[in-house]
Formats: structure tokens, sequence, C-alpha cells
């Protein structure tokens, strides 16, 4: 019986590409021909293999802050799918049009839950669904006032990496093979 593809390796060098070598063909080679790539929260991505490549070209790849690291908190496996778990943290310092389109830079740090479930047709990439607490990032960055409302700003990744045990600064690489994310 075979154990099928390594997904978490696959997951990993999807994510290299996108963050580490910002290379739009790397990227695509990790993929299906028509992939789709939803960001719920700001309702920013594309369905099939030229839009989901112009949608890296000019709202994704190259356009995260320099600064952007992550904490990963867990990441699952299953036959077809790795759902990773994380708090990203950056300096909102340039416009995110994946995140907050059309939004102009405020200058301020935000840290913020995130949760990716990448699907997969073997061992390429079909789908990834990423989500993310809009109103805790607003919240952070100024544009919402939390006053009177049932959100939170950064206490809310705070008390998350705390309760996970998160220790230390992870940059966007990724993580070692097998790795479950729990270390």
């Amino acid at each position: 019986m075979s154990a099928g593809p390594d997904l978490g390796a696959v997951f990993d060098e999807h994510v290299a590409s996108e963050f580490e070598a910002k290379d739009i063909d790397a990227t695509m080679r990790t993929m299906v021909e028509e992939p789709y790539v939803w960001h719920v929260p700001a309702l920013t991505g594309a369905s099939g293999g030229e839009e989901v490549r112009q949608f890296y070209v000019t709202q994704f790849i190259g356009h995260t802050p320099a600064d952007a690291v992550l904490h990963p908190i867990s990441r699952m496996i299953s036959a077809d799918r790795v759902i990773d778990e994380f708090v990203l943290e950056f300096t909102h310092d340039s416009e995110i049009p994946f995140m907050l389109p059309g939004v102009a830079p405020t200058g301020r740090k935000a840290r913020v839950p995130t949760v990716v479930v990448m699907g997969f047709d073997g061992d390429k990439v079909a789908y990834e669904h990423i989500y993310w607490d809009q109103a805790t990032l607003l919240v952070q960055l100024g544009l919402l006032d939390p006053s009177g409302l049932p959100v939170a700003g950064a206490e809310q990744a705070e008390r998350l990496l705390e309760l996970a045990g998160v220790r230390g600064l992870h940059r966007l690489k990724p993580r070692p093979p097998n790795s479950s994310g729990f270390d």
C-alpha cells in the first residue's frame, strides 16, 4: 500500500515559491492546470489557470510586506488536504491587495490568526481557501473602532499564541519535511 504524495512537502514548496522565491512559474508548477484560490474575508482570488496566474502577478506574489513573519500553530494532513493554522504578523507599509484591497498603508503592525485549507488532486494543489478575521485586522490598523462591537485587536492573536504554546518568530519558510506543526 502506497502512502501517496507528501502533501505537506508540496504545501511547503508552494508557499516557499510564493513568499520566498516570489516565483510565479514555480508556484504554478505546484498546481493543477485549472486551480482556484479564494481569500474568503476579502473576496479576492481567482479561478482557472490563467486567472490564478494573473491574480498572483497583480495582487499576491510580491505584495506581502517585507517584514511578514508567521507563527505556526497547527497542521492537519489528510489524503487530499492540508490545513495550516498560524498567526501572520506584518507592518502595513504597502498596499496588500489580496488582503486589504484599495486600503492605503497605515504604517501599523498587525497580528492576524489565519487558516489555509489547501486541497489536492494527486500531488498538485487544486485549490486554496484562506481565512482570517478581517475585523481584528481592521481594528489593529486603526480602520475600525471596536467600541461597542464584539471584536478584538492583537490580543486575539496573542491569546491564541499563548494557548498554543508558540514561542519565537518563524519567517515565511517551509516547514521541515513531515512536520506536524505542533512543535
